[in-house]
């Protein structure tokens, strides 16, 4: 008997275990990336706009975490790119500049994300995710920077930085180029903001019985600037007809946003997925009619409006609802962040610059995630440490803000606070000669159209309705 109830006592233990296994693999959250191309900050009604409601990305916000002081690593696309997806400050394996044309004296077999740098979705196979990459890449278009050998299952979209939302050619090039996908033959494009909310929730539906990571990564608002007939017709109040195609490209945006969300609670996979929404950068209010308000600023530039980016986060099983988090964050938080909720350990070898985002916000830790945060882009480089803001130029003296008294930088105070300019100055210097060379670089034209990007005035208010 005692025989018996040993073997039945083990047989229990066993099955016990395994069930155990099954529901912690049951409990790994899924992971849903969205991200905006080119949104300006102002242009949320979250933020604070006049000309436009977006419900579904503040409900991302509403019914999660609200991050005030987000940043993203770069103030353009692909460098901003290669440092969420990686965890890791670009610059440290040379991706200092944005994917363009190959230079010459430059090997471009290295125009694209180094492959020995991991990406989260590679990290997340750890944990058994599959993990599917719809729309834009931008992070290296020959074979050895595919998405698919990036870590990516599946993949539909294109390799390069934009295309057109309306038209794809057979042979085509550049916004023109056909769509490509490793499970499907791409269906013919009707409005590419749609036909990719229609794959993220295809997606959902498909892997809705395993943990999954998806990288919704949308190119609204980004050029060329075309919306439909019917969401033009929301905005003719808008008298400004370049502006009026930009609101109504980010009200598509917000539209299929809803759509993800809404896909959630019917395949009731809602409470334990983890969403972020946030922007690869600033809006470029030189070309596309985004505002950036109240920072000054643009896309392609260090100042608040190329770097600081609407950023949000909704876990229900797991993070507060409705939480402002007004500390200094930056989007290499995302990978130890997904990470950490996967359940993969992240270790001090792997060299991550970023932190698991979720004790913050819990307030099991009661410290600011960093102490300061640093940024180069080609001709400029800058540095945030506390309030104070100092960026470095070619052809002047530094620039200091105090983000604590003048958050639109208008006031340059590096000649008032000479101990504070030289400092950070120290630790900028200190930093930037760590950094490796730049593994390629794009045309030398964008230095002086980047440096005469600090000499253009912002509007630094939300404009009226009309």
């Amino acid at each position: 008997m005692r025989k018996n109830y040993s073997l039945i006592l083990l047989l229990t233990t066993i099955f016990l275990g395994f069930g155990l296994c099954a529901l912690a693999q049951d409990n790994k959250p899924n992971i849903i990336l969205i991200l905006a191309d080119d949104l300006g900050y102002a242009d949320l009604s979250l933020t604070g706009s006049k000309q436009i409601q977006t419900p579904n990305i503040d409900g991302i916000a509403n019914e999660g975490v609200n991050f005030t002081q987000a940043y993203v690593s770069a103030p353009v696309c692909a460098p901003s790119r290669a440092g969420m997806l990686t965890g890791k400050n670009q610059v440290s394996f040379g991706f200092d500049n944005n994917l363009a044309n190959n230079q010459p004296g430059f090997d471009p077999e290295y125009a694209g994300l180094p492959v020995h740098q991991k990406t989260v979705a590679e990290r997340l196979k750890e944990a058994g995710y599959v993990s599917g990459l719809i729309g834009k890449w931008h992070l290296g278009e020959k074979e050895q920077f595919h998405p698919t050998r990036r870590g990516f299952d599946e993949f539909w979209g294109y390799l390069n930085g934009g295309h057109d939302y309306f038209t794809s050619k057979e042979g085509g090039k550049g916004y023109l180029a056909p769509l490509v996908s490793n499970y499907k033959t791409p269906q013919p494009i009707s409005y590419l903001t749609d036909d990719k909310g229609d794959e993220c929730i295809d997606f959902i539906r498909r892997h809705k019985n395993q943990p999954f990571f998806l990288f919704a990564s949308f190119n609204a608002p980004h050029a060329p600037m075309q919306a439909t007939e019917e969401d033009l017709a929301l905005y003719n109040h808008i008298s400004d007809p370049h502006r009026r195609t930009y609101l109504a490209m980010v009200h598509r945006l917000d539209v299929n946003v809803g759509r993800i969300l809404k896909s959630l609670k019917e395949e009731g996979i809602e409470d334990n997925t983890l969403i972020v929404f946030l922007s690869d950068n600033g809006g470029p209010v030189d070309s596309n009619g985004s505002i950036n308000a109240p920072f000054n600023g643009q896309k392609g530039i260090l100042l608040e409006g190329g770097l600081r980016v609407p950023f949000m986060m909704k876990w229900p099983d797991k993070i507060p609802n409705g939480k402002t988090y007004t500390q200094a964050i930056t989007s290499l938080d995302l990978m130890p962040t997904f990470l950490e909720a996967a359940g993969i350990e992240v270790k001090d070898a792997d060299g991550l610059h970023g932190k698991n985002l979720i004790p913050f916000i819990n307030n099991h830790q009661h410290t600011a995630p960093h102490t300061n945060l640093q940024w180069r882009f080609t001709i400029s480089a800058s540095i945030l440490e506390d309030q104070w803001k100092l960026i470095r130029l070619p052809d002047r003296l530094p620039l200091l803000f105090d983000l604590s008294r003048d958050i639109s930088e208008q006031n340059n105070v590096a000649m008032e606070n000479p101990e504070i300019t030289r400092s950070l100055l120290k630790k900028l210097g200190d930093w930037d000669l760590s950094l490796p060379h730049p593994v390629f670089l794009e045309g030398a034209e964008w230095k002086v159209r980047q440096r005469d990007l600090y000499d253009r005035k912002y509007p630094l208010v939300q404009p009226d309705i009309k």
